[in-house]
């Protein structure tokens, strides 16, 4: 029996719910100064599952591809500059962990378009400078449209649909947090202010992990 993609997003999304009581409690013990004495592996999304490769443009007009971020731990977001529904909200909560992180070596931010059309590199670096982030660990990718939506549903499983032809769009509020190896660590609605919060605390843990 086939399995759909949306079905397996499903799977692995509750099985993550499933598991977040025993990952919580067990993540770390904190000493009184804040640092981490223990930590445990965050679950892994779909075992062997990991980013495939890509080739984007950033907002400086660089070519960034996966071996940018080899090695590197990340967060994947998809918005348009143009958006005045979700887009602003998840991206004023980026900003939250852009300024917890951005000294942070080996971490990144990746802010995708959905709508290359519009969002050229001009455009991507006006709308950068609107959120306070530079070029050095927070990205905002353009590039083939196609592309851009096969990593959203494939890579990142931050979106469920499938190709619709001319008129499909990605419209998405989730973010994915992915480790050093490619892999997804974690997904988080960025429009909650508690999943942010456990956003940020997942990426300590997980940049902790040996």
């Amino acid at each position: 029996m086939r399995v759909s993609k949306k079905a397996i997003f499903y799977i692995a999304f509750f099985a993550l719910l499933s598991i977040a009581f025993l990952t919580y409690a067990g993540y770390a013990i904190y000493q009184a100064n804040g640092t981490i004495k223990h930590v445990e592996h965050l679950p892994i999304l779909g075992p062997g599952h990991t980013v495939q490769g890509f080739s984007f443009v950033n907002q400086e007009g660089r070519t960034i591809t996966n071996n940018d971020v080899k090695g590197k731990t990340y967060v994947a977001e998809y918005f348009f500059t143009t958006c005045k529904g979700i887009c602003p909200k998840m991206n004023a909560n980026l900003e939250k962990v852009y300024a917890r992180y951005r000294n942070t070596p080996n971490f990144l931010i990746l802010s995708h378009t959905v709508d290359p059309e519009t969002d050229s590199v001009p455009v991507l670096k006006a709308y950068a400078l609107k959120h306070g982030a530079d070029s050095k660990n927070w990205w905002f990718l353009t590039g083939n449209k196609r592309q851009l939506y096969k990593l959203a549903r494939e890579s990142y499983l931050v979106d469920d649909g499938t190709d619709t032809g001319p008129d499909d769009f990605v419209h998405t509020q989730w973010f994915a947090l992915v480790d050093k190896e490619a892999r997804i660590r974690g997904l988080y609605e960025g429009t909650k202010m508690s999943d942010i919060d456990k956003l940020n605390t997942d990426i300590g843990l997980l940049m902790a992990e040996k």
